[in-house]
């Protein structure tokens, strides 16, 4: 699934501020790097496999987390085995923004767009954020980022995942291409059909919306916050949840504290009047698809495989356990002795 924050965030910019980026970016200073990449690498099985089952149907569903090493080739027997006895397999659950402009209409909104990634009135985060923040901030950035000044006019939402993205390479994790990648690559080799439950909004005013995004306020203190919070507390943790996944451990994963920002930076992205106005509850749409296509594929298929971010297998309210109030069998997968 993708981050939903950024996905969040996606829709705000129609991701032309990153081809902006992408064309004209100002180099950056190397980051001073004394924390060691303490994290597996090589082939490994990753976790084993929820199952879903009502009536002689199963879901099978693989749990991710995020980050995972980077340096880590992730191989499943057990995925592959399923994957070939499948007569569908279900896509990760997102959301797709799209527009009516085109490459070249969309092309033409980048400069708009990379400067709607910029605090309104021109105002840096020293003079949005309270100063013992500021001063937390500034203490990680030289630390991973290094001396680039750009990121000092950021939104503290963007700032906050421009220095997570940074963090998390610098101690040997990634974001994305681990798991998915395979999973597409086996059902295309064992002629599978897949099922994307993504849900898809039409933004019909993509330069209105702009222009209102780039005068509004998020409230994404909190979410700068927390990010700070993590970096400076949880980065060992974060290595150890992504050893534990790629070794299959399940009860390491339970058994680690989840802290989490995501959260607070997803309620900042979803509460944008700008958005929120244009798209409505995008959380519930997002889960109301990817659990239909799943109820679908139960209802019509001996086996079917799927991918869910590991918190909703694990969650009270997660879509697992949304499955199993229906009446579904849920089961967790056995141990690694």
């Amino acid at each position: 699934m993708l981050h939903r924050t950024a996905m969040l965030l996606s829709a705000l910019l129609f991701a032309a501020a990153g081809a902006a980026h992408a064309q004209g970016a100002p180099p950056v200073e190397p980051p001073i790097r004394d924390l060691e990449p303490l994290v597996v690498s090589g082939v490994q099985p990753g976790p084993g496999l929820w199952k879903v089952h009502r009536g002689g149907h199963t879901l099978w569903v693989l749990g991710t987390v995020s980050p995972l090493p980077r340096r880590m080739d992730w191989e499943s027997r057990e995925v592959e085995q399923v994957i070939a006895q499948s007569q569908e397999v279900i896509e990760p659950p997102g959301l797709r923004i799209d527009t009516d402009l085109g490459f070249f209409g969309t092309l033409a909104l980048a400069p708009k767009a990379f400067g709607a990634r910029k605090n309104p009135d021109g105002q840096t985060l020293q003079q949005v954020v309270p100063p013992d923040m500021y001063a937390r901030w500034r203490v990680l950035k030289e630390k991973y980022i290094g001396r680039d000044q750009g990121v000092e006019s950021y939104r503290p939402i963007l700032a906050a995942m421009e220095l997570y993205q940074e963090a998390i390479e610098d101690v040997g994790l990634r974001q994305g291409g681990v798991v998915w990648p395979v999973v597409e690559k086996l059902a295309k080799r064992h002629k599978v059909p897949r099922t994307d439950p993504m849900v898809t909004v039409m933004i019909e005013d993509p330069k209105v919306a702009l222009n209102e995004f780039r005068s509004s306020r998020l409230a994404d203190l909190d979410c700068f916050a927390k990010t700070l919070q993590r970096l400076e507390s949880d980065l060992g943790t974060m290595r150890d949840r992504a050893n534990a996944w790629a070794v299959g451990d399940l009860e390491a994963l339970k058994a680690l504290p989840y802290t989490d920002q995501n959260e607070a930076c997803l309620r900042a992205a979803a509460q944008s009047g700008v958005l929120r106005k244009r798209t409505g509850d995008i959380e519930e749409q997002v889960a109301a698809r990817w659990l239909g296509a799943a109820e679908a594929a139960l209802a019509k298929n001996a086996t079917t495989f799927a991918v869910l971010p590991m918190r909703e297998l694990t969650r009270a309210d997660g879509f697992l356990a949304r499955l199993k109030a229906k009446g579904y069998v849920v089961e967790e997968p056995v141990p690694v002795p």
